[in-house]
């Protein structure tokens, strides 16, 4: 596609950056060489070198600037043909006219594109946003309409001296070390008629359980009177059917 490009489209593949001065007075980034620019060598064994271009080769895609040259081995001396993208462009030949028409027809493209970079960047503001903002900048506004309120006078305040306080307060005299004594319950006195009836009581309790503890005698079942019936019915029964 190179070798069988036509000439217009051969032009702008020629092009090459322009210098950060450039670019801020023109707002361009980038251009063809032309015939009559002045370039700098960016890459390359001529890096620095500073020159006219004094020949455009669009077969070829090299340019030739004026001063840089190199010797053959037969002795004679040719240019040395550089490629565009080493070079940086560093003054422009305005001497054409449509040359200046492309500088006007490409200024609104570039501007447009760095305000759509720079709405793409900035974040997209809300309803809520910008009440937000609405309201810092109120209370900005009333911040510095706002009077200075007056300081409240610090309150004073008297010394008093140690020995004055000493005299007012009572003295207190520490309380010896009394054991304290614990009252204790009253005994419970017993009548003198009650005292025969206590007596009585406790001795009951003591009985008791002695005889609790004696085993209980047993009790003779009288096996002869169950049985001295039982032999008078069978004796009945034997009489009777004998008759």
């Amino acid at each position: 596609m190179l070798f069988n490009a036509p000439a217009h489209l051969r032009h702008k593949l020629m092009a090459a950056p322009l210098s950060p001065e450039l670019l801020a007075q023109k707002g361009i980034k980038a251009l063809p060489v032309r015939k009559g620019d002045t370039v700098r060598i960016q890459r390359g064994d001529h890096k620095g070198f500073e020159g006219k271009v004094s020949r455009v080769d669009l077969k070829e895609y090299r340019i030739y600037l004026e001063g840089l040259t190199r010797e053959k081995v037969d002795g004679t001396t040719v240019f040395v043909a550089l490629h565009p993208s080493k070079v940086m462009i560093r003054n422009l030949n305005l001497d054409d006219k449509l040359r200046k028409a492309v500088l006007e027809r490409k200024k609104p493209i570039i501007k447009k594109a760095q305000k759509a970079v720079k709405k793409a960047a900035a974040p997209k503001k809300t309803a809520e946003t910008a009440k937000e903002v609405e309201v810092t900048e109120k209370v900005k506004e009333e911040k510095l309409t706002e009077e200075p309120k007056p300081e409240a006078p610090a309150p004073e305040t008297t010394t008093v001296p140690a020995k004055a306080v000493a005299e007012k307060l009572p003295e207190v005299t520490p309380k010896a070390n009394v054991p304290v004594q614990k009252k204790l319950p009253a005994a419970k006195k017993i009548k003198e008629d009650e005292k025969p009836a206590a007596e009585e009581k406790l001795a009951e309790k003591e009985e008791a359980p002695k005889a609790a503890k004696k085993p209980a005698a047993k009790k003779e079942t009288p096996k002869t009177a169950e049985k001295k019936p039982a032999e008078k019915r069978k004796t009945a029964s034997k009489v009777e059917g004998g008759t």
